[in-house]
């Protein structure tokens, strides 16, 4: 898509369109347990997106036919709220949304120990409230956390980030305009325990070198938003100074 006259993704100085260099994450902000009735919830901003997760199970699964007998199963449920874009999204699943919820359904199918919970389901719904570019992975940050807030036992975090190629070079966390203006994009998930990658897609084209950059890069980011959702959940579940004392 070509540039619109007068933008430049990339200034001379090295700087993106909103002041970040090309290995910077934009601002993240993380809280856990903010919805009384989910078994496990966590709320995430991540530049300008506000992604909101919850999760209820493991549960008996209905109807019945779709149980299995060996192990349980993850379903997730992925949707953008009709308000979260500028021209208002038309209610209900989508193309799009019914792709990220496959995708996310498949990684922590991987993640959850589902041997452990047979015919039985673990919900996770991550709805989008404000969409600017990177939703799927702030969603991915969310779910995983409230998967650790349920107390449901997985394998180890999910962090998730994108990162691409703009102007020609290889840069992490794309914007909205970086994601609609730029050569290439690649979201990431991974696993903080084992490595593993669980999602990568891109939509683009990069070079061998390129690609071998960027993915360096976000494994970087990964390991950092890692130590933030380790935080976030030692924030909620650490002592306070009346319970050490008693």
């Amino acid at each position: 898509m070509q540039l619109p006259d007068g933008m430049k993704l990339i200034d001379e100085n090295g700087k993106r369109m909103d002041g970040r260099g090309p290995n910077d994450l934009r601002p993240v902000k993380m809280d856990v347990g903010v919805l009384k009735r989910a078994d496990g919830s966590a709320y995430v901003e991540w530049g300008l997106n506000k992604v909101l997760a919850a999760v209820y199970g493991p549960r008996e699964l209905h109807p019945k036919h779709l149980q299995q007998s060996d192990r349980g199963v993850v379903h997730a449920r992925y949707n953008m709220a009709p308000f979260s874009v500028s021209d208002r999204k038309r209610p209900g699943p989508d193309r799009r949304s019914v792709e990220i919820s496959k995708i996310v359904s498949e990684a922590f199918t991987h993640v959850v120990f589902v041997e452990q919970f047979p015919r039985t389901t673990v919900d996770v719904y991550v709805e989008v409230l404000q969409a600017s570019a990177g939703t799927r992975c702030a969603g991915i940050v969310a779910a995983s956390l409230a998967l650790a807030d349920a107390g449901v036992p997985i394998r180890g975090l999910v962090s998730s980030c994108a990162v691409g190629r703009i102007a020609g070079q290889v840069v992490l966390d794309l914007g909205k305009e970086e994601d609609n203006y730029g050569e290439a994009d690649m979201p990431v998930a991974i696993l903080s325990t084992t490595g593993e990658v669980l999602l990568l897609q891109m939509d683009g084209i990069m070079t061998q070198d390129q690609f071998r950059q960027a993915f360096g890069i976000v494994k970087e980011a990964c390991a950092h938003l890692t130590e933030m959702q380790r935080e976030a959940l030692k924030k909620k579940y650490k002592p306070t100074q009346q319970e050490v004392a008693a």
